[in-house]
């Protein structure tokens, strides 16, 4: 795994118009905040919340079993268009340079083959749309790329303030110094 990180924080602008950069630079910097992150591990969570219930109810065949299938269907189509949403902002937040991540390209893949799934197999027997649940579970890779991005969110921020820590000791050091000399003493 590559100690780099997934997108790089400079935006390819083009001769966009101010308004549309603007936007698309505010979108880019909202995609990168922890808040976004967790958002998204949240996101995926439910969605697995959900794949398990439906694992649980979809053997069940009674008059309220119907009902709950049905609204775990809409349940599911919401959650692969908030995906296809959050990846369509993406491309459009970050442009091509998105897809370099191979995880990018792998969720993006992921995210796509779900949701034409789910559309067009809505109803039909379930040891195919048991495929929807297959896809949806992969998806699960993207807690962990969540994850990361907050850990590795959290060692620059701990980075930062070691660097601004050794900074102010050696500031620190120098005045000590200073000291001792003026003094003519050794401390």
């Amino acid at each position: 795994m590559s100690s780099s990180p997934l997108l790089h924080p400079e935006l390819h602008q083009d001769d966009e118009d101010s308004t549309m950069t603007s936007t698309r630079q505010q979108l880019h910097r909202v995609f990168l905040s922890k808040t976004f992150h967790y958002s998204i591990l949240l996101l995926v969570a439910l969605d697995v919340a959900y794949i398990v219930v439906n694992l649980l109810t979809c053997d069940h065949r009674s008059g309220a079993a119907e009902t709950t299938l049905k609204a775990l269907e809409y349940v599911g189509l919401t959650f692969s268009c908030l995906f296809v949403l959050e990846l369509l902002a993406s491309l459009w937040a970050f442009g091509l340079h998105y897809l370099r991540s191979k995880f990018h390209v792998f969720d993006a893949v992921v995210i796509i083959a779900s949701f034409v799934v789910e559309v067009t197999l809505q109803g039909v027997d379930q040891e195919i749309a048991s495929l929807v649940v297959i896809l949806r579970l992969i998806r699960v890779v993207k807690i962990v790329d969540e994850l990361s991005v907050g850990a590795e969110e959290q060692m620059k921020e701990l980075a930062d303030r070691l660097a601004d820590a050794e900074k102010e000791n050696v500031s620190l050091r120098e005045q000590v110094e200073v000291l001792r000399h003026g003094q003519g003493r050794t401390i």
